[in-house]
């Protein structure tokens, strides 16, 4: 693979990061954008366990999906307080993505600001928090809605492998699906690395990004960026969600929602081994 560092910056101007990174679909992590938000020093663990240890919430391991998987199926159920003691005990494979934590505790909301200065589109009724043990992973994959993001990183570290929408040939995408076939556990480890380039040789033309994401830093996604994320440290982070400002786009996102998943589901449903295996014959 390919990869390089991400341009980095303290602060950008809304001309700047439109003409440089949101206009050219390039991806930049800003020091300083959170670092205002009350979120940036009250946000820890003790402080989301008294808002929501009572919640209930899916947890997910490090195991890639299979043919039977659905699309964002938890692996267990726990109460969010329970998870976060284990999490903050020590190394534990076992991570929570997508949970909207806002629509149990409304007041987080008062934590951060959304930086309409800097794009616009926002979904603001859906500010996504992850959380994840030491030693988890979110395998690569692109968000199914197409949207751009704004990650927001807080305790602890994550290492993040990047790419372009547009090697998806290269990094062999699943036909009806967001996820890649290839396992990219431990990338950037020769001895213990997962990739398996005998199998998947066009890996090596991948032209993307490899970084790590620190306490207050913010990562600008472009919309259908695949990434794969390994915790180094157990810690949290939050996503910002805003829709494309083109029509092509919002639709192209629709429809991966409502009906390439829907149809995906379907077939693993009635058919996953033949389904399973005609995407293998159709890559």
């Amino acid at each position: 693979m390919h990869l390089n560092t991400v341009d980095t910056v303290e602060s950008i101007t809304a001309a700047d990061f439109k003409k440089h990174y949101y206009e050219p679909m390039r991806p930049l992590i800003i020091r300083g954008l959170a670092k205002d938000w009350p979120a940036y020093t009250r946000w820890n663990w003790d402080y989301f366990k008294q808002a929501l240890g009572n919640v209930e919430v899916g947890v997910y391991n490090n195991i890639k999906s299979d043919a039977y998987t659905p699309i964002n199926k938890a692996d267990d159920y726990m109460l969010f307080g329970d998870y976060l003691d284990m999490v903050r005990r020590g190394p534990v494979e076992l991570r929570i993505f997508l949970f909207n934590l806002f629509t149990h505790a409304p007041s987080l909301t008062h934590d951060f600001d959304w930086p309409d200065q800097l794009m616009k589109g926002f979904v603001k009724r859906f500010p996504m928090l992850f959380v994840g043990g030491q030693g988890s992973v979110t395998h690569m994959h692109f968000d199914i809605d197409l949207s751009h993001i704004l990650h927001t990183q807080f305790i602890g570290r994550k290492r993040v492998l990047l790419f372009p929408y547009e090697e998806q040939t290269n990094l062999y995408r699943k036909p009806w699906e967001v996820l890649s076939f290839a396992n990219f556990e431990k990338y950037y480890d020769p001895l213990n690395s997962k990739i398996d380039l005998d199998k998947f040789p066009a890996l090596q033309h991948a032209k993307g990004y490899d970084f790590i994401l620190e306490h207050g830093d913010t990562l600008f996604m472009p919309a259908g960026y695949w990434h794969h994320m390994e915790y180094i440290d157990s810690g949290f982070a939050m996503s910002l969600r805003a829709l494309q400002n083109t029509v092509g786009g919002k639709l192209k996102g629709a429809w991966n929602l409502f009906g390439m998943r829907n149809i995906d589901t379907l077939m693993k449903k009635t058919a996953p081994e033949w389904w399973y295996n005609y995407k293998k014959k159709i890559l």
